[in-house]
């Protein structure tokens, strides 16, 4: 028969792997609330007002529209079957005005502009890059802790997803974990928050593996709304290597909203309307 002691520890361990990975005890947790968010979180749906074209080839991991441009970082590497770069693409061609490669093993994930200088994570190398976003010429490193999913930015803090159902706000200098947001939909985790984009005042989020976008609040992490995009891309369009729905840009000056998938041959402008 275990000792006292030995069950309170077994107790202790089982409720530490309940909670997932750590966090730094300096960091604050937000958690949205799981009925109201369920309860009053409207479904919106989508009308297509432009398409463009998109390179097939790019296994889209971030986008960012910005001046007229998109920047874009493609993501796999050698052990999947590819080769990740960073792109700055011209909306109505879809050309690539200028690419660089990501070097070898990284394969690259999020992407965010933010004060001249183009952030891109990698995914399960705890390491990011940073380019001079005209020139693309190189600027430094960074490091964080776990996956790199998807990316973006507030004006005041970079926000990473690693794929679980939280999102990181970091100091854009010294990359330090500032907080936290934990989103949760009818008592569930949203779990895959993938691709990220900041749509005035408001975080948008692909779910990986899922044709829908999470609308959260960025100060609790409440769920503002859900956008169903079943049927964006139509069965005509795909072949073998069309992968997930993936790739969320905003134009702030004319107020319009891109996405797109992962080697998608197009990209589309769309409209939101509620269901």
């Amino acid at each position: 028969m275990k000792s006292l002691h030995s069950l309170l520890f077994s107790l202790l361990i089982f409720i530490s792997a309940c909670q997932g990975p750590s966090v730094p005890t300096s960091v604050a947790v937000t958690s949205s609330s799981p009925d109201k968010a369920a309860a009053e979180a409207p479904i919106y749906t989508y009308e297509v007002v432009n398409t463009y074209p998109h390179d097939r080839t790019s296994f889209t991991q971030g986008l960012v529209f910005d001046n007229g441009i998109f920047y874009e970082s493609a993501g796999l590497n050698a052990a999947h079957g590819g080769h990740s770069s960073l792109r700055k693409v011209e909306l109505a061609t879809g050309k690539v005005l200028k690419k660089i490669d990501v070097p070898e093993p990284y394969f690259a994930e999020g992407l965010a502009l933010f004060g001249g200088k183009l952030f891109q994570l990698t995914w399960e190398d705890e390491k990011g890059f940073i380019y001079d976003a005209e020139t693309f010429a190189a600027k430094g490193e960074f490091k964080y802790r776990g996956e790199g999913w998807g990316l973006t930015h507030d004006g005041k803090s970079l926000i990473l997803s690693d794929g679980s159902h939280q999102l990181r706000f970091l100091d854009p200098e010294t990359f330090q974990e500032q907080r936290r947001i934990s989103i949760y939909d009818n008592n569930r985790r949203v779990e895959k928050l993938n691709e990220l984009e900041y749509v005035k005042g408001e975080i948008f989020a692909n779910i990986w593996q899922e044709d829908r976008i999470v609308r959260i609040d960025p100060k609790d992490g409440n769920i503002l709304g859900w956008i169903d995009m079943r049927d964006l891309l139509k069965p005509e369009d795909e072949n073998a290597d069309t992968d997930v729905l993936n790739g969320i840009a905003y134009d702030a000056a004319q107020d319009r909203l891109f996405v797109t998938g992962k080697k998608w041959p197009k990209l589309f402008e769309i409209r939101l309307k509620k269901k």
